[in-house]
């Protein structure tokens, strides 16, 4: 175990390092060393030691192995979640694209990212990795990490779900949840609350790394009560099912009510594009479309789902202190694209409510006067 000097001036990323092989944390430090504003403040060898280093080096981010002796990558990561949340990049010659069941593995643990080590080693690219490796760190740093509760803790009796009332007189058809940065895990939670005969079905956009949907989609359907499934160019959507776009593919409902996968251009930056999918469903089903918008980097889905909102759709974003990072649903909520304003763990059994047509209860109406409404009070501190 390995503690360092605290970084100096101009050096304001903390990373603790934590791998069982020398070779591969003096690698990384090497890396990390091509950034100046990154610095190593401690390395460990195992889980173990690196939870008696965080409270002493004080890490903005965490970059672990999977496979460790004492305490590996998943115990590791559940353990900092639930006592002192940070971001952590797991970087592991095991979360390969194949290895879709340790990849989300990590993710469910409460993991913001993976990053495959090159399987002739570290070396065998390392300008590549280098470069990926300091840009994850640089996004990382600047993440919020919420708490994890154990599964004790979450036995405690939750506040009665609000029930959700579609804006018009129509009825829901169709439900498109966006996410982006921690939204594997927020969708696990969303779609795990469905019952396997919930009746719409979900079109659902993740920003994710190319090679590593189908792993998403794998994970998701092992987890769910409802379908997961890819999306197949020219099938409708079918109630009781969650579709993903394939791989590095935009996903959107044509006029016909079928899916259309594109690979055309990026849309500001992202493909898949919540975006296009939630601008898809508000022309196809108008004031049918109900919009769901998660913790993400950036912008993407918040005018689709303005769109949805001017179609006369439902639309929810999940809210500040549940969102790891509160990007995405914050621009929503500024541009006025979020009728209601969700805890993550609300959100599911609203979806299940809504159906029923049960009056709006306990959820901040964003109709209100600007000074009574917190959620965008907080948004002008």
């Amino acid at each position: 175990m390995n503690q360092q000097s605290a970084p100096g001036a101009g050096r304001d990323i903390r990373v603790l390092l934590v791998d069982d092989s020398p070779l591969s944390i003096e690698i990384m430090r090497r890396m990390l060393a091509t950034a100046s504003e990154i610095q190593v403040v401690g390395t460990a060898s195992n889980g173990v030691e690196a939870l008696e280093l965080i409270p002493r080096v004080q890490p903005d981010v965490i970059c672990t192995d999977l496979h460790m002796p004492k305490m590996d990558g998943v115990e590791l990561t559940e353990e900092v979640m639930a006592r002192h949340p940070l971001p952590i990049l797991v970087m592991s010659v095991s979360v390969q694209p194949d290895q879709k069941h340790n990849i989300f593995q990590m993710l469910e643990a409460g993991a913001l990212d993976v990053l495959a080590k090159p399987r002739g080693g570290l070396e065998a690219d390392f300008g590549v990795t280098a470069h990926d490796l300091v840009t994850k760190i640089r996004i990382l740093a600047g993440v919020k990490v919420i708490r994890r509760r154990r599964a004790t803790e979450d036995a405690v009796a939750k506040p009665t779900p609000p029930s959700l009332a579609m804006p018009g007189p129509s009825t829901p058809r169709i439900i498109g949840i966006g996410a982006s940065t921690g939204g594997p895990q927020a969708l696990e939670r969303i779609l795990g609350h469905l019952p396997a005969d919930f009746p719409l079905p979900l079109l659902c956009v993740q920003h994710i790394a190319e090679g590593f949907m189908e792993g998403l989609v794998g994970w998701l359907a092992n987890s769910c009560r409802i379908r997961v499934r890819t999306a197949d160019e020219g099938a409708q959507p079918l109630a009781g099912t969650a579709y993903f776009p394939p791989d590095d593919r935009h996903l959107e409902i044509d006029d016909a009510g079928v899916f259309r996968c594109s690979g055309a251009v990026p849309f500001a930056g992202h493909r898949p594009s919540v975006d296009i999918a939630f601008s898809s469903l508000a022309r196809r089903y108008g004031a049918a479309a109900v919009g769901v918008l998660l913790t993400g980097m950036g912008s993407d889905g918040a005018q689709g789902m303005l769109d949805i909102v001017r179609a006369g759709g439902l639309t929810i974003a999940q809210d500040e202190e549940s969102s790891v990072v509160f990007g995405m649903p914050k621009v929503a909520i500024e541009l006025g694209a979020a009728r209601h304003v969700l805890p993550l763990d609300q959100i599911g059994p609203a979806l299940c409510a809504m159906r029923s047509g049960l009056a709006l209860t306990q959820m901040q109406d964003l109709s209100r006067p600007l000074e009574e409404n917190k959620w965008i009070r907080n948004l002008q501190q």
